[in-house]
């Protein structure tokens, strides 16, 4: 149940009837004692917040008794009953009391509740900054709307609606200053004017983190940011009368705000102007360095007040920012373009004295990268806790505030008691409720000292661990390089004993085609011959029996012979092959015989015919 506590003792808003004693509702129309004084809502029953209310919440001790009139809920509000642990919406429209009932039948009549009304669009809630500075410790001038409306209705209602009471305008913009303060600065305090002023898209970018950032903060409180709206970001020069010398808008919204004192940046500041106030910001950077890498309990002590540790957190922000465009650039020409070149010097120059040269400037350029890399983790470790302590402290301050603006209210209220004993003892205890929260308040700014003294002491650790991360990296591109020339040699001694097997395959291949032409040479000439003995033999047949005895070799010659005789024979008769028989006779020894011989004088060997 959603409990809402009034002022005992005060009297009805709505029917004037005065109380006494312990009552929280009014006796004659069952309000709840305490309510604002809202004639539309309360009096005339139409139940619409009002030009600068985003809500207007009260309570009645039964349901049917805010039948005191007809029920009018008009199209530019919305309204809820919260009963038991329900929020019902009432539709617009207008309602008598048994139609109300029987169109919301699981309402019930005879309970009590609370009743909140609120707008059908957003609450538009103005800002106005006059130093925000950028990134040169130039200052901004920064107006901003910021539309509001309720999102979660019990969210909403655990935290405001502890008490009857409204929420307008002016209770939102003391609630929501500083948070939208913190980040305007620090998206202002991350980028240079200059980079501003060339910025088409600088105002949605900045509605866009401003919601963002705002959005995180208000959905515990049931609350939603809408839309942002930046009407002006306008940078002044002074002369040293403090006359203004000119302008320089870098967002505007014509439609709300009238340009005057226009001027380009380069007529504002001379050349020597820009020069100074850069050594200026590289010194503060220096010193917030030197600041962070202090490690001794002094730094408890440190000469950093809070407006100075928003200026060290804005110089994190801005090395982050640069950092993301490097690694965001694909060269050293598109991140100069970009407006790294400062940080690009440092890398380069840190490079530089590690005597890490590269051999080509695509793996310079990895190496730079990779070197923005680690310290944008570095910066981003350090950021990151400092935004978890700066969003924790802005809830506390958040609650605290609404918690200092309901003991406010309570105090308006207490004034209406009509008992001035009873009044002043009520007063006195909310001045002391008062005053504990003040100090709650206070210690949240003390805490949010420490919290910042203690970033130091975390951006030195993550600085450190920076070192080893660069250490580390540049062992394990050491071992790639190591592991790379042992490829290399391998794979060079890959490419010798290929060239070698290449040469052996070609010499082989050499050596093969000089036997085949031997070979080819020769069979050549075996053609050669064999066509000159076929010449010669058709020669041969052509000759008569002498001539082919004579010409022919000797071991032709004697076959040649022998089938001579053997034609001859072949011609001869009977007879005269007997004669010759007895007279050829020859000895196997091949010794000269006679024909008359029957043995071999020689060996005495059987002579026979042949």
């Amino acid at each position: 149940m959603f409990q809402m506590f009034g002022v005992k003792g005060a009297a009805c808003p709505r029917c004037e009837r005065k109380h006494g004693g312990d009552a929280r509702y009014c006796a004659g129309c069952g309000l709840i004692l305490g309510a604002p004084r809202n004639a539309p809502v309360l009096r005339e029953n139409r139940w619409v917040a009002g030009p600068d209310e985003l809500a207007v919440f009260f309570g009645v001790r039964e349901l049917s008794g805010v039948f005191v009139k007809t029920l009018r809920v008009p199209a530019t509000a919305r309204a809820f009953i919260l009963q038991g642990d329900k929020a019902t919406e009432v539709p617009q429209g207008e309602y008598e009391i048994e139609g109300f009932f029987t169109r919301l039948n699981h309402l019930l009549r005879d309970q009590h509740a609370e009743i909140l009304v609120t707008r059908t669009g957003a609450l538009p809630v103005s800002f106005d900054f006059d130093e925000v500075a950028t990134s040169e410790h130039l200052f901004v001038r920064a107006r901003f709307t910021v539309s509001v409306r309720i999102e979660n209705v019990p969210a909403f209602a655990r935290h405001f609606m502890t008490m009857p009471g409204t929420i307008g305008a002016a209770e939102l913009r003391e609630l929501l200053a500083h948070p939208v303060c913190q980040l305007a600065a620090e998206f202002v305090g991350a980028r240079s004017i200059r980079e501003m002023a060339g910025n088409r898209e600088l105002r949605e970018q900045l509605d866009e983190r401003l919601q963002g950032g705002l959005r995180l903060l208000l959905a515990q409180y049931g609350l939603a940011v809408s839309q942002v709206d930046t009407l002006e970001l306008r940078h002044d020069k002074f002369d040293a009368n403090r006359a203004r010398v000119g302008s320089l808008w870098l967002a505007a919204d014509e439609k709300h705000v009238q340009i005057q004192h226009a001027r380009h940046l380069d007529e504002l500041y001379t050349a020597e102007e820009w020069n100074r106030l850069q050594r200026a910001e590289h010194e503060l950077k220096l010193r917030q360095r030197r600041a962070e890498l202090r490690q001794d309990e002094a730094i408890a002590k440190a000469e950093l007040s809070l407006q100075g540790a928003d200026r060290a957190h804005g110089v994190r922000l801005r090395q982050i920012e640069l950092y993301g465009r490097i690694l965001e650039a694909q060269s050293r020409k598109q991140a100069l373009e970009r407006g790294a070149g400062e940080v690009l010097a440092e890398l380069e120059h840190a490079m530089a004295k590690k005597g890490a040269a590269r051999a080509d400037e695509v793996t310079e350029w990895r190496h730079l990268r990779a070197l923005a890399q680690v310290r944008m983790r570095a910066e981003l470790d350090a950021a990151q806790q400092e935004a978890l302590q700066m969003r924790q402290l802005a809830q506390q301050r958040f609650s605290q505030q609404l918690l200092q603006q309901q003991i406010r209210n309570k105090v308006e209220q207490a004034r209406q008691i009509e008992d001035a004993a009873r009044q002043h003892a009520e007063l006195k205890r909310l001045r002391e409720d008062e005053a504990e929260a003040a100090r709650r308040v206070r210690d949240i700014d003390a805490a949010g000292h420490v919290a910042r003294h203690q970033a130091l002491l975390m951006a030195n650790a993550a600085h450190q661990r920076e070192a080893e991360r660069l250490q580390e990296w540049e062992d394990e591109q050491a071992r790639q390089r190591i592991a790379g020339l042992r490829r290399g040699e391998s794979q060079a001694d890959a490419v010798v004993q290929h060239e070698k097997l290449l040469r052996t395959i070609e010499a082989d291949a050499r050596y093969t085609e000089v036997q085949d032409l031997p070979r080819a040479a020769e069979r050549a000439h075996a053609l050669d011959l064999a066509r000159m003995e076929i010449a010669r033999a058709e020669s041969l047949a052509a000759m008569d029996d002498t001539a082919k005895l004579a010409l022919a070799a000797a071991p032709n010659a004697a076959l040649l012979n022998d089938f001579m005789k053997t034609r001859v024979h072949a011609t001869m008769d009977a007879g005269q092959l007997a004669a010759l028989a007895t007279q050829a006779r020859a000895c196997a020894q091949g010794h000269a015989v006679r024909s008359e011989d029957r043995f071999c004088p020689s060996c005495g060997a059987e002579l026979k015919a042949s």
